[in-house]
């Protein structure tokens, strides 16, 4: 049975990871803004804790059940899986407006995994570089790897996170300037990592309020 929320993360701890996020997701976004010369605008995520089942089913529910993700396994005082789930016609919009030019639906498809894995890679490596460094830790974090499918597939990859893990889900909004694309990060964590997270949320909470007095 998974925990409540509430019994993994404190309302504060939440707050704190929703700003490490922000501040990461911000960072990434500057690089992808070079990569399609265009402003990109990023909503302020929306962080929440979910059962495996419960993420699968919500996933589900935007009605586009075809999905491509990119996946980075990470590794160290945390560790897990983190993903960036993009609708599969939104992955298309996003090479066409990484890519550029004027290219055929041909060239596009063919391009296709190379330019999800370095976008995938510039976000989740922004979002973790960026937690580990203010939170004071190091991660090792793998190479990005594309996969398509429904999210009970996305979720169910091997290597674990077993089954009774939590899925700690991250919506942003993706905006480009002439375009309009969703997506998703999403990162699996077992309860023994989450619960070294919230540990590592609470000295970096500490932290903030010494500096502040």
């Amino acid at each position: 049975m998974i925990a409540a929320p509430s019994a993994v993360l404190n309302e504060l701890e939440l707050d704190a990871l929703t700003e490490l996020v922000n501040i990461g997701v911000s960072k990434a976004a500057g690089s992808l803004r070079d990569m399609v010369g265009e402003q990109i605008l990023l909503s302020v995520p929306n962080v929440a804790l979910f059962g495996r089942e419960e993420a699968i089913a919500m996933l589900g529910e935007s009605g586009q059940r075809r999905l491509v993700a990119v996946h980075q396994v990470f590794d160290g005082e945390i560790s897990g899986r983190a993903m960036l789930i993009f609708h599969e016609a939104n992955s298309l919009e996003l090479v066409r407006a990484v890519a550029g030019g004027e290219l055929s639906l041909e060239d596009i498809i063919e391009l296709e995994q190379e330019a999800l894995a370095e976008t995938g890679n510039i976000v989740l490596n922004g979002c973790l570089a960026t937690m580990a460094n203010i939170l004071q830790r190091s991660l090792k974090v793998s190479l990005p790897e594309v996969v398509r499918g429904e999210g009970a597939v996305l979720f169910n990859m091997a290597p674990p996170p077993e089954a009774g893990d939590i899925i700690l889900f991250l919506y942003i909004n993706f905006v480009l300037k002439s375009r309009d694309i969703n997506g998703y990060i999403a990162m699996l964590m077992d309860m023994p990592s989450l619960e070294a997270l919230a540990l590592l949320l609470r000295e970096f909470i500490e932290r903030n309020s010494e500096d502040d007095e």
